[in-house]
């Protein structure tokens, strides 16, 4: 971040002061040796600055949501309120030739009509998923860069306000956005030709977010640092966000069932297929998803900044550098 040390990448030399008096030293922090010794675990904020275990990961995620309730989980309402309402205000005019389809009979309409009518309700219902998938798109994309740099702020134990973060984000959003649409792109492509490449440029880019905002990179040495860091630990990497989307997808699923119950409850439980496409099921999903998304989106985030954290730690020895900017270290 720009005003808080500590995240500069390896080739950034950080600013010391200089020190004529003394013989001239190593550059601190990512060139100088660790000291012998396992030496004192130091947690000045959510996390002991030291590699991290998987549990403490996950643990790390929860306490800043704790920590930050108001920042974090007060940001992912809105954006899931704003996302998952224009989503359905989307959907709205599309719902009648969606629910004339579904209830298309054919022994009163010609091959002809049936074809048309499945063609306008196809590309009507595609155009506002396209809509509701870009909205939700950008509002990730302000999530995930905004919960970052709160994050960053967690691993050092320092406050921040919702106007300090916004300060530190608004320089990087429109960078950010460009580098999510062209990992979007690649991943895409990767999954066309196969699932197998497109998982793989997932995980060697999940970590394209938090470099471009915390070291304050470009697009494309963002991508390069992802490379970078996830290469000899693609694997550890890959399971870490496997677990955070099964964690975010049980949460989810716990949240949305008894909305779904309560919009079969609206219908009479209706074997008609019609009847989730009324709008008061709609509206119960929608409440649903807002309700989920508050909570998994800020979660995944966090998981996905705290691996970003720990593969430098392990990799480039940042844990030195976060004790000095956190004032440990006797500096």
């Amino acid at each position: 971040m720009s005003e808080t040390p500590g995240w500069s990448s390896p080739d950034q030399q950080p600013n010391q002061p200089q020190q004529p008096q003394q013989p001239p030293q190593p550059p601190p922090g990512y060139y100088a040796p660790p000291p012998p010794g396992p030496g004192p675990t130091i947690k000045p904020g959510v996390i002991p600055l030291r590699p991290l275990a998987v549990g403490e990961i996950v643990d790390g995620a929860i306490t800043t949501m704790r920590r930050y309730p108001k920042l974090l989980i007060g940001a992912a309402a809105v954006v899931a309120a704003i996302t998952q309402i224009v989503g359905l205000l989307v959907q709205l005019p599309f719902l009648d030739d969606l629910t004339a389809v579904v209830t298309l009979d054919p022994n009163t309409v010609t091959q002809e009509q049936a074809v048309n009518q499945f063609t306008d309700a196809i590309v009507g219902f595609l155009t506002g998923t396209l809509l509701s998938v870009l909205l939700a798109l950008i509002g990730t994309v302000f999530l995930s860069g905004f919960i970052t740099v709160i994050v960053g702020h967690a691993v050092l134990g320092k406050p921040v306000t919702f106007a300090q973060a916004w300060e530190e984000f608004k320089p990087r959003l429109l960078p950010l956005l460009g580098a999510t649409l062209l990992a979007a792109l690649v991943i895409a492509v990767g999954l066309l030709f196969c699932i197998v490449p497109g998982i793989y440029l997932w995980v060697l880019f999940a970590l394209v977010t938090p470099a471009l905002v915390l070291e304050r990179c470009g697009v494309g040495a963002a991508f390069g640092r992802s490379k970078t860091l996830v290469n000899g630990a693609w694997w550890r990497t890959f399971g870490i966000l496997l677990l955070t989307v099964v964690i975010g997808w049980v949460i989810s699923w716990i949240i949305s069932l008894p909305f779904g119950l309560l919009g079969a409850a609206s219908t009479g439980f209706s074997d008609d297929p019609t009847a989730a496409l009324s709008i008061g099921s709609l509206v119960l999903s929608t409440i649903g998803g807002i309700i989920a998304s508050t909570i998994t989106l800020p979660f995944s985030s966090a998981v996905t900044v705290l691996v970003y954290v720990d593969r430098r730690m392990r990799s480039e020895g940042m844990d030195i550098e976060l004790q000095r900017a956190a004032g440990h270290g006797g500096i």
